[in-house]
């Protein structure tokens, strides 16, 4: 089995013949409104006029519990849009050549992981005590009973690799 580990703080990847991208997405600075300190951030997930993203139909956020993985699946229709808002996560990715890609990312590392649709992937809380939350963009909204996930697994794959006991 081939394996690839990413570990994003400042790259762009692109790995579209893979069926994924990691894009670098836009910060900016916010300041207060009277004495001009900086107060926060603001980060660009989605605008129309990017074409980052195709025309999201269904956005929602995904808790993940410590320790847990959801996944591996793949959905047969829908791209998918990933950004952690909170906490930490690792998506597991099987690119189209069977590469194994594991792309870490926290609420301090402003990317957004797409996934296209029958490209299998998981998402996994590394962390002990934290939920991690995602936000979630996709291209094509689930409807119930619309079949269009499928379960897959990711034979030989050591999840417990990813699991931090601190």
């Amino acid at each position: 089995m081939k394996s690839s580990k990413l570990l994003l703080v400042y790259s762009i990847f692109f790995f579209m013949e893979s069926g994924f991208h990691v894009h670098k997405l836009e910060e900016h600075e916010t300041k207060d409104t009277k004495d001009f300190h900086v107060n926060g951030k603001l980060t660009v997930i989605w605008r129309d006029w990017d074409k980052i993203i195709n025309s999201p139909e269904m956005v929602y956020v995904n808790s993940v519990n410590p320790h847990e993985i959801k996944g591996p699946h793949l959905h047969k229709n829908r791209t998918s849009y990933f950004f952690c808002l909170e906490g930490e996560i690792v998506v597991v990715i099987k690119d189209n050549d069977g590469t194994i890609h594991e792309i870490h990312t926290s609420q301090s590392q402003p990317v957004l992981i797409e996934i296209s649709n029958r490209v299998p992937a998981a998402i996994v809380n590394p962390m002990k005590e934290t939920v991690a939350k995602v936000l979630v963009l996709a291209d094509v909204s689930w409807k119930p009973n619309d079949n269009e996930m499928e379960n897959v697994e990711f034979t030989d794959y050591d999840w417990e690799k990813l699991i931090r006991e601190d």
